[in-house]
């Protein structure tokens, strides 16, 4: 599968890293594809990785995942292009200085997003948790979740699917505004690692009985 990742920071990064090493086809979508990080992102990546300019990797991608701060999402997705009929997985989350949502109750930054990136079929996922599980979701014999939403069923399947090849057990939490909640259990996570001093190697799991 060909997927385009938005963000070249620690979590697109790792995305791209991890999918690339699983033999998909990986497209940075940049603001300068010849840029030193980039440069280094795809030697970390391999042959399957390549760089080019945002809209031409959201034309390239089947699947697309919005990895970059919250503070530049509305512009990046409206300069995007079409996004027509893409599936489009918001792994952002709306913080703002002093460690504070800057949407939430009536709104979430998926709904937003799916607003700006008019046709597309957005995904809520990759956002509940620190970058390093993404590549080592076990904790001992526990299997870390990765919790997703969205309104469209077969999007969801495929981002599913993703995240099980990542070696995650997967919730579906319902449809997009879902992510009212996500949102929050992030910032929670966040709290709790930053702030609470319970570091970084925390994550949540749904247990049943």
């Amino acid at each position: 599968m060909k997927l385009a990742i938005i963000g070249t920071g620690n979590v697109g990064g790792t995305l791209g890293r991890l999918w690339a090493e699983l033999g998909h086809d990986i497209v940075y979508g940049v603001r300068d594809p010849s840029a030193a990080k980039v440069q280094s992102l795809l030697g970390e990546s391999g042959p399957r990785a390549q760089a080019m300019p945002i809209e031409e990797a959201v034309a390239a991608g089947q699947v697309v995942v919005l990895a970059v701060p919250w503070t530049v999402a509305e512009g990046v997705v409206r300069r995007a292009g079409s996004w027509s009929n893409k599936i489009l997985v918001d792994a952002t989350n709306p913080i703002v200085p002093g460690l504070e949502l800057a949407v939430g109750h009536t709104t979430s930054a998926a709904e937003e997003i799916a607003a700006w990136s008019v046709d597309a079929r957005v995904v809520k996922a990759f956002n509940t948790l620190g970058y390093e599980h993404l590549s080592n979701p076990m904790f001992g014999e526990h299997t870390l979740n990765m919790f997703v939403c969205g309104d469209d069923e077969e999007a969801k399947f495929v981002v599913a699917g993703l995240a099980q090849e990542l070696g995650f057990e997967v919730v579906d939490a319902g449809p997009l505004g879902a992510a009212r909640l996500l949102e929050p259990l992030a910032m929670l996570w966040i709290r709790l690692a930053m702030v609470e001093g319970e570091g970084r190697e925390i994550a949540f799991k749904l247990l049943h009985r």
